[in-house]
């Protein structure tokens, strides 16, 4: 069910992706402006989680994740009447607060509720579900964004009252904590800071953030228009390669992660959506950009899910990790703060190829870290007959003491 309401989420979210930099447009601002809306929005994730972290902990997972759903949707139906520039900022802005109430939530759920021998593979398929929404979303943004630049977001609104409705009749009763968990103490963020792994995360996470929510749709709708001439609705379609690459990367990379470790697909996907990004700003060909978009939706496909399943490692299945999930979020969010802003500033003093260059350094930051870092997938020692299974030895976690 969450694989489930994360694609319906994402269909929304794809479809306004297209049409937002547009939308902004309308009111006669800039390009930097234009970005602003995008950085607003994770302004708002950022400057919110902690307490959503803290309210995931209190309340419970499902609780909180219904209302952030809730106020979502009633401030991207809020933004399809905006009369201004100010109120879009304002309603974008709220939006947020619903969107990292139900992200923090749902991460919660996927930590807990996953063996520790199969968390890559089920952050790969609750990150497929929210990339084939992305895949869907942009191609029927496209086309609803030559009906109107208000429609997409309408459209996102109905998405999110769906997903609240599956969420809260499918999920209900089903998500309590497993005997003699319950008072287990939750896990502290300065306790899993202290972690390297962790530390090359919040970098890796941050990285992603500016690459994947910030810059990608703050940025590439307008290269699409103002660089390689193209129409709005290939914006939507570009969008849309990137989210395929990503969808034929995870469940893979999960695999991986559970086989081979969180490390090698990590350090491997960063390599490749550094290289990708950094040569996205050429004024190359529509197929070849295409193309790029494809190899950079591969490599940041092939970091997700083994970074979510090392931030899991480092809670483990008992502990509570409301802050350490939402530390986790938040360098996603200031990725995505500060990627548009400085990119887009990049792009109007320098060029667009600057700013892309600027950003494929993201990831390569963000892999100096994980070179280093420790591997985090725990492994059982060959046990004697003799010996509990409960005796064999793997890795700790603050979850674990």
């Amino acid at each position: 069910m969450l694989v489930a309401s994360a694609f319906v989420v994402a269909i929304g979210f794809g479809i306004v992706a297209p049409a937002l930099p547009a939308f902004a447009r309308s009111f006669d601002v800039g390009v930097t402006a234009a970005a602003v809306v995008v950085s607003l929005f994770a302004a708002f994730r950022l400057g919110f989680a902690p307490i959503g972290g803290r309210l995931v902990t209190r309340f419970g997972e499902l609780r909180i994740y219904c209302l952030g759903l809730a106020i979502a949707a009633t401030s991207v139906g809020a933004t399809a009447f905006a009369a201004s520039y100010w109120q879009l900022l304002i309603f974008r802005g709220v939006g947020g607060i619903g969107s990292t109430m139900f992200t923090v939530s749902a991460i919660s759920l996927l930590v807990r509720l996953s063996p520790p021998e199969a968390r890559g593979r089920a952050s790969g398929a609750w990150a497929t579900g929210f990339l084939l929404g992305n895949i869907a979303g942009p191609l029927l943004g496209g086309l609803l964004v030559v009906v109107s630049l208000r429609a997409p977001f309408l459209c996102y609104a109905v998405a999110l009252l769906l997903a609240l409705a599956i969420s809260a009749l499918m999920l209900r009763g089903r998500t309590g904590y497993a005997s003699g968990t319950e008072n287990v103490p939750p896990a502290l963020f300065r306790t899993a800071f202290a972690h390297p792994t962790y530390r090359a995360a919040l970098v890796a996470s941050f990285a992603n953030g500016w690459t994947v929510f910030g810059v990608r749709i703050a940025l590439v709708p307008l290269f699409v228009v103002a660089v390689l001439g193209q129409e709005e609705s290939w914006a939507g379609y570009a969008l849309s390669v990137f989210a395929a690459g990503n969808a034929a990367t995870l469940l893979l990379a999960g695999r991986l992660a559970d086989r081979r470790g969180r490390k090698l697909p990590v350090i491997s996907g960063l390599v490749v959506s550094a290289v990708a990004t950094s040569l996205l700003g050429l004024h190359s060909p529509l197929p070849v950009f295409l193309a790029l978009s494809l190899v950079a939706g591969v490599g940041s496909g092939l970091v997700n899910p083994a970074m979510t399943a090392a931030v899991a490692d480092v809670v483990g299945a008992k502990a509570r990790g409301g802050t350490v999930l939402a530390g986790f979020q938040m360098a996603a969010d200031c990725g995505a703060i500060i990627g548009p802003l400085l990119a887009g500033a990049v792009a109007e003093a320098a060029g667009f190829g600057w700013a892309f260059l600027l950003t494929g350094a993201t990831s390569v930051l963000a892999l100096t870290f994980w070179v280093r870092a420790p591997e985090t997938l725990p492994r059982t020692e060959p046990c004697d007959p003799a010996r509990l299974p409960s005796e064999a030895v793997t890795t700790r976690t603050l979850g674990s003491e």
